[in-house]
């Protein structure tokens, strides 16, 4: 059975702080539904300043999902690393580990908006040398022993409840990012299908003798809406897909790669594209069975009606999943 992953960044364009409040919630409620019939994964993301709300601080909603939750992984993915104090976040992450029992993944990248590193004050020049020092500090701050953090002695109490410490991946789609996951012995995450980027990868761990995996993404990584009438819900939710979409792909040089990345100006461009995918649940089942590695639904795409987006994840739990069960 291929992996399941409910996506969401809570993105809404036309928020008010009670809309806002409701698709928060919703979601928290969407995540206890999906942790109840067996989907593996919530992932949510990190972005600042954004005019349409894209979620800003994905630990929070982390810590609520796993409140609201028994068994269900969350994956943040990324958090962009430089913009974070090493210290506060080693506690933070050691604190939802346990507070979970191990199911928080965190996938570190550097970013890819200036604007970002200009709004924390942080030298946009400087994020390679601060994501060195960043995963560095985590990995010593997680054995709980004391060490030395720009000239002073600091000791990060409790220990999470991973050992030897939480699931922490490099990501990233450039060749310094493999280096850095090699030097560490971390595993790499590329932002996209990139098979010559993994070998680089392997390469640099042999030369520096560290252990590592790449958690590669398929070459073909959808994101997925379910409904009965994908041409009526086309018709009637398409801009919301192509909202999100263009607003990812305005953020990004033609240089960053990504799984989602995309390059459609219509809702037509984007349909045809195959980024966004609606499918009935039976087109679904076959998508699944014709190999798909991992299925990502994204029932809030871009300020997605919620009840739109119940219906989808209804359909994917109720009509999809159970007939994917022992395949």
């Amino acid at each position: 059975m291929p992996a399941t992953v409910v996506r969401f960044n809570l993105v809404d364009p036309a928020a008010t702080p009670a809309s806002l409040s409701e698709r928060y919630r919703t979601a928290l409620e969407m995540a206890a539904y999906a942790d109840d019939r067996g989907i593996s994964t919530v992932q949510t993301e990190e972005h600042h300043g954004a005019e349409n709300n894209w979620i800003s601080s994905p630990f929070t909603f982390a810590g609520a999902v796993f409140g609201a939750t028994r068994r269900i992984a969350v994956t943040v993915s990324a958090v962009i690393g430089p913009l974070h104090d090493p210290l506060r976040l080693a506690e933070d992450i050691a604190v939802l580990d346990l507070l979970s029992a191990g199911r928080l993944v965190t996938v570190a990248g550097i970013g890819y908006r200036p604007e970002e590193y200009e709004q924390a004050g942080v030298d946009w020049s400087h994020r390679g040398r601060l994501q060195d020092e960043l995963l560095e500090t985590l990995l010593k701050a997680w054995t709980g022993e004391p060490f030395t953090y720009r000239g002073r002695t600091a000791r990060i109490t409790p220990r999470p409840f991973t050992q030897p410490h939480p699931l922490l991946l490099v990501g990233g789609s450039s060749k310094a990012a493999a280096r850095r996951a090699a030097r560490l012995g971390l595993p790499f995450f590329p932002s996209a299908h990139l098979p010559d980027l993994e070998a680089y990868y392997d390469a640099q761990r042999a030369e520096h003798g560290t252990e590592g995996w790449t958690m590669m993404p398929a070459a073909e990584t959808p994101l997925l809406h379910i409904a009965d009438d994908p041409e009526r819900t086309w018709a009637e939710h398409g801009e919301h897909f192509l909202h999100e979409a263009r607003t990812y792909a305005s953020w990004q040089s033609k240089d960053i790669r990504s799984a989602v990345k995309s390059s459609a100006t219509t809702v037509a461009e984007l349909r045809e594209e195959g980024v966004y995918r609606i499918l009935t649940p039976d087109e679904c089942v076959t998508y699944a069975k014709n190999g798909a590695g991992s299925l990502v639904l994204h029932p809030l795409s871009g300020g997605m009606p919620v009840d739109e987006g119940w219906r989808s994840l209804h359909h994917f739990c109720e009509n999809v999943l159970p007939r994917l069960k022992d395949k």
